[in-house]
């Protein structure tokens, strides 16, 4: 197996300008360097989303296209019609995945595209019991989960981790934000994370890594007459 770091575990480069030919230069300059993007879309103008795709959408099968509402956490300030239409669109172009809020496919029912069903708590992180529900419910709609919490206490990433043992069957994605929760966005990867968010120039959530940082920190060529393995869910577990 190659110890290259690309070829182990790939990173998302997170997008989030503020015009569509700012983020079609972005995207190709992040899918030199990253296996995925992530394109914030609800960073642009209600009206320029629909430009942003097309120019985007011969790179579209690498990308998580992501139109966050303010109500949780993104730009998007327009009507929740209106962002569900976007979000319709935007699934017709078959990204590679379409992250939407659980809360919002519960109200508004499927969508006809690969759907990273996500769930954030700003405030801080739940109980084990409670995160397990919770991702339970979310897989009954999508098998790709993705649950972010706040970390308030160094007990938090351990928490949001331990997920990743109780995840049969689910292609999870489980880290915390803020500086608390930071090393959780590495860890989720040796625990089975099929990618973690990463940005070239300014962070576009709190406690995100730099593509370099990454490169950095996962570069595993082994040391001779050692062996690597990956660290299961459990002995993560608080």
């Amino acid at each position: 197996m190659s110890t290259s770091w690309r070829s182990s575990y790939d990173t998302c480069v997170s997008i989030s300008d503020s015009s569509p030919q700012g983020m079609l230069a972005s995207l190709q300059r992040a899918l030199k360097v990253s296996r995925y993007a992530e394109l914030r879309l609800d960073s642009l103008a209600p009206e320029d989303i629909p430009g942003a795709l097309e120019g985007c959408e011969r790179y579209l099968k690498r990308c998580v296209c992501t139109v966050r509402p303010e109500s949780e956490g993104g730009y998007f300030a327009g009507t929740e019609s209106e962002r569900y239409d976007l979000l319709r669109m935007a699934a017709r172009l078959r990204p590679y995945r379409l992250d939407v809020e659980y809360s919002t496919m519960k109200k508004r029912g499927p969508l006809d595209a690969d759907i990273l069903i996500s769930w954030h708590d700003f405030n801080g992180t739940p109980e084990i019991s409670y995160l397990e529900d919770m991702m339970r419910k979310m897989a009954e709609i999508s098998p790709h989960v993705k649950i972010v919490t706040m970390a308030r206490q160094v007990v938090d990433p351990s928490r949001v981790l331990s997920l990743y043992g109780a995840a049969e069957g689910i292609e999870l994605l489980a880290f915390c934000m803020g500086m608390t929760g930071k090393i959780s966005r590495l860890i989720c990867l040796y625990l089975g994370a099929p990618y973690t968010y990463v940005y070239l120039d300014e962070a576009v959530a709190p406690g995100q890594y730099s593509l370099d940082e990454i490169r950095k920190l996962i570069d595993l060529r082994p040391i001779p007459g050692s062996e690597f393995r990956r660290v299961s869910a459990a002995e993560c577990s608080p």
